[in-house]
């Protein structure tokens, strides 16, 4: 075992916790190298052997965000039913997004001048959208018009929820009900007008 690369490995770490730690305590904005330095006891310019710059620091905090997501995703319980499987992914969602505000500023925002994540950190996100796109074609929900509509509406009420009732539930309470609206208009054939109708006979064994 390289003990270098363990002791490496574990002060990026430690300035990563540090950096997540002052963000919530001062804003992404105002996260200040010399303050990580201090906090876990070395001189600033030391910080530069494990970061580059302040945003290879976004950036690194960015990636842990969205793969923390990812991973919350991945071990969601599993349901079945397609519908109720988009439930569990909007709850999700809803609740790690409010519950950490500066994490989902950073991760779904661009709240830092200046600062677009790595292509690498991106790609994170990237994969978890995809999976999103899974479940709403197993939901009988297609294109990337109803994509778009979705995460707008879902991370419209998660940054309202933020800034207008923070620990609260005021617009995260909605959430359940922005899905039927949404699947009323998208999952259902009539409604969206994308498919022909169903036959007379079929339409009245379902009705």
């Amino acid at each position: 075992m390289d003990t270098r690369a363990v002791r490496r490995d574990a002060s990026r770490a430690r300035i990563l916790e540090t950096a997540w730690k002052l963000a919530r305590r001062d804003g992404l904005g105002a996260l200040s190298l010399h303050a990580i330095a201090q906090m876990v006891g070395m001189r600033a310019p030391s910080l530069y052997t494990y970061f580059p710059s302040k945003n290879a620091i976004y950036d690194a905090m960015y990636a842990d965000g969205a793969s923390q997501l990812a991973a919350a995703l991945a071990h969601r319980p599993t349901a079945t039913e397609p519908v109720e499987r988009l439930r569990s992914r909007v709850r999700l969602f809803v609740d790690f997004c409010t519950t950490d505000p500066i994490r989902y500023q950073l991760v779904f925002e661009r709240p830092i001048p200046g600062f677009e994540p790595t292509r690498e950190s991106f790609e994170i996100t990237v994969k978890a959208l995809s999976s999103t796109r899974a479940d709403l074609d197993a939901a009988g929900v297609h294109g990337k018009r109803a994509l778009d509509l979705f995460r707008a509406l879902f991370t419209g009420l998660v940054s309202l929820q933020i800034a207008n009732d923070p620990g609260g539930q005021r617009w995260s309470r909605l959430q359940y009900e922005a899905l039927e609206m949404f699947l009323a208009r998208y999952a259902n054939p009539a409604r969206a007008g994308r498919r022909k109708p169903r036959p007379a006979k079929m339409a009245a064994t379902l009705t």
